[in-house]
C-alpha cells in the first residue's frame, strides 16, 4: 500500500515537469517565430509567460524536497527525485533564455534587419527547438542510448553559432546601420546556444537517473 502511494507521488512529480518542459518548449518556439517576424505582441506574450515557467519550478522543488523527507527515498527512487529537481532548474534556465530572446525582438522593432542574418537564426532556432523535444523526450522515456545521440547534437549547434556570428559581423561592416540590429543577433545567437547547452544538462541526467553517475556528455 505504502509503495503504491509513493508510486504514485513519484508519477505526479515526472507528469509536472513534463508539462514543465512542454511549456517551455511552445516558448521557444514562440519566441523564434517572435523574433523573425518582428511580432512585438508575440515576444511580449513569451515574456508573460515566463510566470508559468516559475511556478512550475517552485512547484517541482517543494514537492521533491517533500518526497524526499516524507517518503526518504533510496536508491533509483532518490535519483529520480533529485534529477526532477536538477533538471527543473535546466528548464527553467531554458525559459529565461526565451524571455530574453522576446525582449531582443522587442528591442529590434523599427531597426534596420538582415534578412540573410534573421532566415540563418530561424533555422538554428529549429534545430535548437528539435534538439530539446528530443531531450526532453528522452528524459521521459529514461532513454540513456537516445540521450547520449540528442548531446551529440550539440556540436553542431555551436558550430553553426560561430558560423552565424561570422556571417553578422561580414552583414554588419556591409551595412553599418544594422549595428543595433546586430548586436541583438548575437544576444539571441548566444540565448540559442545556452538554450542547447541546458538540452545536453538533461541528457546527462538522464545518464545519472539510469547509472547513478554525473558525465559529462
Amino acid at each position: 500500500m505504502f509503495r503504491t502511494q509513493f508510486e504514485e507521488e513519484l508519477e505526479k512529480l515526472h507528469n509536472q515537469f513534463y508539462a514543465m518542459g512542454t511549456e517551455v518548449l511552445s516558448q521557444i518556439g514562440k519566441t523564434v517565430r517572435a523574433f523573425v517576424s518582428h511580432d512585438t505582441d508575440l515576444a511580449q506574450e513569451t515574456i508573460d509567460e515566463d510566470k508559468v515557467v516559475n511556478d512550475y519550478e517552485i512547484k517541482l522543488e517543494k514537492k521533491s524536497l517533500e518526497i524526499i523527507a516524507l517518503q526518504q527515498p533510496v536508491s533509483q527512487d532518490l535519483r529520480m527525485v533529485i534529477t526532477v529537481l536538477k533538471a527543473s532548474s535546466d528548464i527553467e534556465r531554458m525559459g529565461d533564455h526565451a524571455v530574453s530572446m522576446a525582449r531582443a525582438t522587442i528591442r529590434t522593432k523599427g531597426q534596420l534587419t538582415l534578412d540573410n542574418v534573421e532566415n540563418e537564426i530561424n533555422e538554428l532556432g529549429r534545430q535548437v527547438k528539435i534538439m530539446v523535444e528530443a531531450a526532453l523526450n528522452a528524459y521521459i522515456k529514461r532513454d540513456e542510448k537516445r540521450a547520449k545521440e540528442v548531446a551529440r547534437l550539440d556540436d553542431q549547434i555551436d558550430e553553426d553559432t560561430k558560423r552565424i556570428r561570422q556571417l553578422t559581423l561580414e552583414e554588419i561592416r556591409n551595412q553599418p546601420d544594422a549595428l543595433l540590429s546586430g548586436k541583438e543577433y548575437f544576444q539571441v545567437l548566444v540565448d540559442l546556444e545556452r538554450i542547447a547547452d541546458y538540452a545536453t544538462n538533461l541528457c546527462e541526467w538522464v545518464v545519472y537517473l539510469k547509472t547513478g553517475k554525473i558525465i559529462e556528455l
